[in-house]
């Protein structure tokens, strides 16, 4: 448990530090600065390595219970290619409630293959940690069943009717280079990630395309909820989530109101940790299947951002392509250096800190890690190739697509097309001081 506390605690240090950046970077209107060399040829391939980055997760940890996981990636093409224009009700339930209906079913059918015994440890402990388990048989055996049944936490014996966070839970937050560098440089993909996500949801609902300060608030904002999640030691921080474009194209719902009900809702059931316990019965495996189609999405909704653009001009083909290779290759090359044994991280972020002894060796043992788990990030080293290749070689504005991306100024001079990117009056009144992001 001390262990687990002295991590979150450096993790909650970092997330903080990385928020305070991207309050400055929104509110002070250094966004806009970055907006100059952000356009879609640089969002695409970033945004499509946010979900290619996980293809070494996603079936390799669903294919060791194939029985749940082939069934589930099935079911969702069903629903969402084959069923999509099914209607019930004046709705297209299938493909609006793809991946819960699927899950769900799938889930009570793993849940009677365990009841049934399909899924018995026969013999192996399930209480040794697979490392201790001498057999290599057992071993195997044991991993494999732990990632197909549903009864594999115990979250549910633990955790606690009702359990209310607190700020600072963990203690108070440490803070050390080399994990704050890594925050404020993710604080930045996230900042490019959330650009394309507002522009995209622009044109799902017939707005114009969001101004630099629209954008710079919306940053800003996002950077406050960090803020509040690091204080909370929620361990992640406050990002706009790019497959909800994908559902808000499929539903076809983008009231303020029913995000709003949404979002209370989510905080309500925070507050139940059995509510939590069982959303942790979900099989590893089930877990794995479903991430193999979101973050298929995730890359297709990346890569179609480059119809703003000429997307079969040449110089905009190499671009992307070469990225998008580079992206996965180089991480790849430091990932493959073992990480050392003192290692402060969260287990899931393992794979791109595993380039703490890694090639980059400097006299500054806080920088070689802090470069080392930044080059070993897809995410980051396709933003800097996309932006460094998009700004330097030479190509029109139509072709770069700047022209529908960046900020028009005739959409300032309309207010009216800026009404519905306002803030409600309670609101607004709170950021009056924020006069560069167009308040």
């Amino acid at each position: 448990m001390q262990k687990f506390k002295h991590i979150m605690r450096e993790l909650q240090g970092a997330i903080l530090v990385g928020s305070v950046f991207q309050i400055i970077l929104g509110y002070s209107g250094l966004m806009s600065l970055l907006l100059r060399l952000i356009n879609p040829v640089v969002v695409a391939p970033t945004i499509a390595a946010v979900g290619l980055a996980f293809f070494s997760y996603g079936f390799p940890h669903a294919g060791s219970c194939v029985e749940i996981s082939m069934p589930l990636i099935v079911l969702l093409l069903l629903c969402t290619l084959y069923m999509r224009k099914i209607s019930l009700f004046g709705n297209h339930i299938f493909l609006i409630y793809a991946v819960p209906l699927s899950v769900g079913i799938i889930w009570v059918y793993a849940f009677f293959l365990t009841a049934g015994g399909a899924y018995n440890f026969k013999g192996c402990s399930s209480s040794i940690p697979s490392s201790n388990i001498l057999l290599d048989s057992c071993r195997r055996h044991a991993e494999i069943m732990r990632r197909c049944r549903t009864d594999v936490s115990n979250a549910w014996r633990s955790a606690a009717w009702v359990r209310a966070p607190y700020p600072l839970q963990w203690g108070p937050p440490t803070f050390h280079f080399k994990t704050a560098i890594i925050m404020v440089i993710v604080s930045v993909v996230a900042s490019v990630d959330s650009l394309s996500s507002y522009h995209a949801a622009s044109l799902l609902v017939n707005l114009s395309p969001p101004t630099r300060g629209v954008v710079s608030r919306g940053i800003g904002l996002e950077g406050i909820c960090t803020f509040i999640a690091g204080l909370w030691g929620t361990g992640t921080g406050s990002t706009t989530l790019t497959e909800n474009i994908h559902t808000l194209d499929t539903t076809k719902m983008a009231s303020r109101r029913a995000l709003q009900l949404g979002g209370a809702l989510l905080v309500i059931f925070s507050v139940f940790g059995k509510i939590g316990a069982l959303l942790a019965s979900i099989p590893v495996a089930l877990a794995a299947s479903v991430l193999c189609f979101t973050w298929a999405l995730i890359v297709a909704l990346g890569l179609s951002t480059l119809r703003y653009t000429e997307a079969v001009s040449s110089r905009n083909m190499i671009i992307v392509g070469f990225t998008l290779f580079i992206s996965l290759s180089i991480p790849a090359y430091f990932q493959q250096y073992e990480p050392s044994s003192n290692l402060i991280l969260p287990g899931y972020l393992v794979p791109y800190a595993a380039a703490s002894s890694g090639p980059v060796r400097t006299a500054s043992d806080g920088l070689n890690y802090a470069v080392n788990a930044l080059l070993s990030i897809n995410v980051v080293v396709a933003l800097v190739v996309a932006i460094i290749l998009d700004n330097t070689v030479p190509g029109s504005k139509q072709e770069r697509g700047v022209y529908i991306w960046s900020d028009p100024k005739s959409l300032e001079l309309d207010p009216a097309s800026l009404e519905p990117y306002r803030l409600p009056k309670k609101i607004s009144c709170w950021f009056r001081w924020a006069k560069c992001v167009g308040f």
